[in-house]
């Protein structure tokens, strides 16, 4: 049987913006948050800085984080590229590059600087805010790679490493373990084939929200009975929710084949 999976949230609260009084209070809510000091400020501020701001406020002289994030994303490419280098010697290229996709990628980075918190930190313009975008997955990743940006220019990869490897320890572990090649969706179809010899079903129960931020809620079923109804912003997520979810729970009962279906 799969290993146990620990049960998160299915729906995560999305973060809302911290009243900073100044940038300067921004840049140091920006540090707690990566327990990191980039010793360039005004690179610090630029990385949190989406395009939307500077386009809504042209009289200010600030520079969006589109440019740190070119360089931060062959940043980290760099630095999982080195530790997958060493956990994993016999690997040839080809094998590396797939496991870097693994982590590299924006559902990875998404995740991880929205664990950081960067969402609440980001400088977004009205319109953006308004629409969700400090909940919005490739808003994070892409302030997490600037923010690697501004710590290598700032201090180097000295100072990259030691945060990589913080940072992106469990992705690495779970890639090192052989957990990450494989999604909720696939895990759950493996287990339930195994267990049941028979496949979970999906089935969207409910929409709720306006057409630009819908959220859908859905239900898995194996045989008769239902184990878990779970929310995403697409059916796509939803589907991993519940699938993580329905996991969780055969993680924490016996194994009883369910009823099937009249």
């Amino acid at each position: 049987m799969t290993a146990p999976l620990v049960a998160e949230p299915s729906s995560p609260t999305p973060p809302t913006a911290r009243r900073f009084k100044t940038n300067e209070e921004r840049v140091k809510g920006l540090e707690e948050r990566l327990a990191v000091e980039i010793a360039d400020k005004a690179l610090a501020l630029r990385a949190i800085t989406h395009k939307s701001y500077c386009n809504e406020h042209k009289d200010e002289p600030l520079e969006d984080n589109e440019r740190l994030e070119y360089l931060g994303d062959a940043v980290v490419d760099l630095a999982i590229g080195h530790r997958l280098m060493e956990r994993f010697p016999r690997a040839n290229e080809g094998e590396l590059s797939k496991l870097r996709a693994l982590i590299v990628n924006e559902e990875g980075l998404g995740r991880i600087g929205r664990a950081l918190g960067l969402g609440e930190v980001l400088l977004l313009g009205k319109g953006e805010e308004l629409t969700g975008g400090r909940a919005k997955v490739s808003l994070v990743a892409d302030a997490l790679e600037a923010v690697i940006g501004a710590l290598y220019v700032s201090a180097g990869m000295p100072a990259v490493m030691p945060f990589i490897d913080r940072v992106f320890a469990e992705a690495l572990e779970g890639v090192a373990e052989g957990r990450q090649g494989k999604d909720h969706k696939s895990v759950l179809q493996e287990t339930s084939q195994s267990l049941f010899k028979a496949s979970p079903r999906y089935r969207v129960v409910g929409e709720t929200g306006p057409d630009h931020e819908k959220v859908f809620e859905v239900e898995v079923s194996i045989g008769a009975e239902i184990y878990a109804r779970s929310t995403g912003r697409s059916k796509k997520e939803a589907e991993q929710a519940a699938a993580r979810d329905t996991l969780a729970v055969l993680s924490t009962r016996a194994a009883v084949p369910p009823d099937e279906p009249a």
